[in-house]
């Protein structure tokens, strides 16, 4: 029987895996697309659509894999996910239509949950039986360090002159590299100890809902930026270097994200927390169309990948310790909240930034809609007796 990985090696082979289903297999979408708008004359609206059937498959994988039905099966339908989101980045960079794209983006939504939820479970299970709880930040971490990666690839693959397409069939084989390190590092470990039966219904708590409904808010805010920042960068003539730059700067600040707010929310508290971390955000999504040069768009990077991986964070955590009876179906509430808006943000802003001709008024709903999530979970925090 093979020794357990010790919590260290689980927390870094979470790290890997969330780099190459999260940091790549979802985001590496964001450098690329500008190349994929030109050489194939995509509108922004269709690249809104291609990003929010991403996020539809995303939604629709977190829902089920909150379920009871995977219990025992999680380690094999982790690889199974990371191999699919490998394979599916490389055959975006082998075909050249919207319907092709819809159909690949939606199926790497649905890899990209399945890794995140299963490989969580295993790792959070691990690390709470060794109260290592400090280490859920490494994990965490690996969406800002799959982005950074990413876009060190772009960064060398524009100095080549490489069209979009070789984006794509580098991502894919990055990705199964980092698949051969998960395996090396996390073996077939399993979750510790799964939650067995029905869970019970979530409370009818106010406090829960404005939660859910923040969350979903803040879905809608953040993805605007995640989806159409270096669109905004090719808009302004910053150049391909350029733009793995801005793109790679989100990356890094994402990286320690998650361990610095949660410092602060253990100072300050976890709604506390939340809220300034959406205000810090609504000036890096505002900043990426008001600030000229190319202070907005680097600005934007830092905030926005300085924020968005930690609010994630906080908002499942808040959910539940609302519903502490519930954590699967509280998880998966809130993922559908958060999941909606995720699905309409890049839709909406495609369609503005088409009418208008650029990201400004689409920029700005996001920003509202940040600064609307902050608020509401501001007002949430529970009041003392």
């Amino acid at each position: 029987m093979n020794a357990l990985p010790s919590p260290l090696r689980l927390a870094f082979a979470g790290m890997i895996a969330l780099a190459v289903a999260m940091g790549i297999g979802r985001f590496v979408y964001t450098p690329i697309l500008p190349g994929m708008m030109e050489a194939l004359h995509l509108t922004p609206a269709d690249a809104g659509w291609i990003a929010s059937a991403n996020y539809l498959g995303y939604l629709v994988g977190a829902m089920a894999a909150a379920g009871g039905w995977a219990h025992g099966r999680e380690p094999m339908l982790m690889f199974a996910s990371l191999i699919a989101s490998a394979l599916l980045a490389g055959l975006m960079g082998l075909n050249e239509t919207v319907t092709a794209f819809l159909v690949i983006r939606f199926l790497a939504g649905l890899a990209s949950a399945f890794v995140m939820v299963f490989m969580s479970s295993i790792v959070f299970s691990h690390l709470a039986e060794a109260d290592r709880g400090d280490l859920q930040a490494l994990h965490f971490g690996g969406v800002g360090l799959g982005i950074a990666a990413s876009s060190a690839l772009l960064a060398v693959l524009v100095t080549e002159h490489a069209d979009w397409s070789a984006g794509w069939l580098w991502s894919g084989g990055i990705s199964l590299a980092g698949l051969l390190l998960v395996a090396l590092l996390a073996g077939s470990a399993r979750p510790a100890n799964g939650v067995a039966g029905r869970e019970p219904a979530l409370p009818g708590d106010r406090s829960l809902t404005k939660m859910i409904v923040a969350y979903g808010l803040f879905g809608f805010g953040y993805v605007v930026t995640a989806t159409f920042l270096i669109a905004i960068v090719r808009q302004g003539g910053g150049g391909r270097v350029f733009e793995a730059t801005v793109w790679m700067v989100a990356g890094l600040a994402g990286f320690p994200s998650t361990w610095l707010w949660q410092k602060l929310a253990g100072r300050i508290g976890l709604y506390a927390a939340y809220a300034v971390t959406c205000l810090i955000e609504v000036v890096g999504v505002t900043a990426s169309v008001v600030v000229k040069g190319a202070a907005g768009p680097l600005i934007a990077g830092v905030l926005l990948g300085g924020t968005f991986i930690a609010i994630t964070a906080l908002g499942i955590q808040m959910g539940r310790q609302l519903a502490p009876r519930a954590p699967r179906r509280v998880f998966a509430v809130m993922t559908a909240a958060f999941g909606v808006g995720q699905i309409v943000g890049p839709v909406a802003a495609g369609l503005l930034a088409q009418a208008s001709g650029n990201y400004t008024l689409a920029s700005f709903m996001a920003a509202a809609a940040l600064l609307a999530s902050g608020v509401i979970a501001w007002s949430a925090a529970p009041k003392s007796p």
